[in-house]
């Protein structure tokens, strides 16, 4: 089964990613890393030097070509934007178990304060009313999500029981 991942920027998606593929066994793919390595640079810079809508084709590009080439089993992390744009909700839930991780505003803004390879975040004072903008036009998308797990300090533990319960 394929397991992608999403929510907003820090909300754990890359680190849970690896520790819950790694408790089932199955393959890990982080879709920022495997853009990095198409591009050759590091997405923010890709994002700063090109705009961020030649990103968001890129990234649909990755995104459908390892839905089509990837493993039947994996977890995958996706960028927070992804669910945003070229109805890859859809894609997304019909290739497989697509689980929102819902993090609270405050909790993201911490995480996020002094991050520097973020360009999104870069020049924003004010970070709480950045990310809870943002996370307000991102809801709609990210709440077409088959799981949602909610909590500041998830686990692979919670994870895996809102799977199994989505299961059923």
């Amino acid at each position: 089964m394929r397991i992608f991942l999403l929510g907003y920027m820090a909300s754990g998606k890359s680190t849970l990613g690896l520790a819950l593929a790694e408790a089932l066994n199955v393959a890990f793919v982080d879709l920022d890393g495997l853009l990095e390595g198409n591009l050759g640079m590091p997405v923010g810079a890709y994002i700063e030097e090109k705009g961020e809508l030649s990103f968001r084709k890129a990234e649909h590009e990755a995104l459908v070509s390892w839905l089509a080439e990837g493993p039947e089993d994996a977890v995958v992390a996706l960028g927070g934007g992804t669910p945003v744009f070229y109805d890859h909700m859809a894609l997304l839930n019909e290739a497989g178990r697509t689980v929102f991780l819902d993090v609270s505003i405050g909790e993201l803004a911490q995480r996020l304060q002094g991050s520097t390879d973020r360009p999104l975040i870069k020049s924003q004072e004010d970070l709480v009313e950045f990310v809870a903008k943002h996370l307000f036009e991102r809801r709609p998308y990210y709440s077409q999500a088959q799981v949602r797990v909610k909590g500041d300090a998830l686990g692979v533990a919670e994870l895996k029981a809102a799977l199994k319960s989505y299961a059923r």
